[in-house]
């Protein structure tokens, strides 16, 4: 456990990189979003992450450390916006007596969210061999074949996606 004079120290450097850099941070994402309302979140998301990590960096480096944070919390937000989006489009090809209640929604929604999150963590033709497989429906040798890898490989990435896919909805479960 932390030391109180670690913690004061951490809570002085967290409030000295809001204190110097919060309005730049905003004015910046302002910028990039276009959308005051998704700046301030974003920003106010960059320093629980900073609050979360128990790090903070020099304050050469504050700005830098702060882009990179905001940066991946925009391309979450963004991906989780285009799978929502996908979803949703979905949804309106089938009969309204066909569509899911709110609740369900939500949790189909939070499922799709953890296994893009889960396949977002995966090697690059593992992810494709799990695609090809589950969204375009080829065969073990048709995948191994368009990738020029062996079937074995194409076994392994699979059983790879899926205990990645496995473990997602696992945490979903965990309170």
């Amino acid at each position: 456990m932390p030391s109180s004079t670690a913690i004061d120290t951490f809570k002085c450097s967290v409030h000295a990189l809001y204190e110097d850099h919060q309005p730049w941070l905003f004015q910046w994402l302002r910028k990039k979003t276009q959308c005051s309302e998704q700046a301030a979140d974003l920003s106010h998301d960059t320093y629980i992450r900073v609050l979360q990590t128990g790090h903070t960096p020099p304050l050469e480096s504050g700005r830098a450390h702060l882009v990179q944070i905001a940066k991946g919390l925009m391309i979450d937000r963004f991906r989780r916006a285009a799978v929502e989006r996908a979803y949703l489009e979905s949804l309106q090809a089938h009969p309204e007596w066909q569509q899911p209640s709110p609740e369900e929604e939500r949790l189909v929604l939070e499922a799709l969210l953890a296994v893009d999150t889960a396949l977002a963590t995966l090697p690059k033709r593992t992810k494709e061999v799990f695609l090809l497989s589950q969204l375009d429906g080829l065969t073990y040798t048709q995948i191994a074949n368009q990738l020029a890898v062996s079937f074995s490989t194409v076994r392994k990435d699979m059983f790879a996606a899926l205990r990645a896919c496995h473990v997602a909805m696992e945490k979903l479960d965990t309170p």
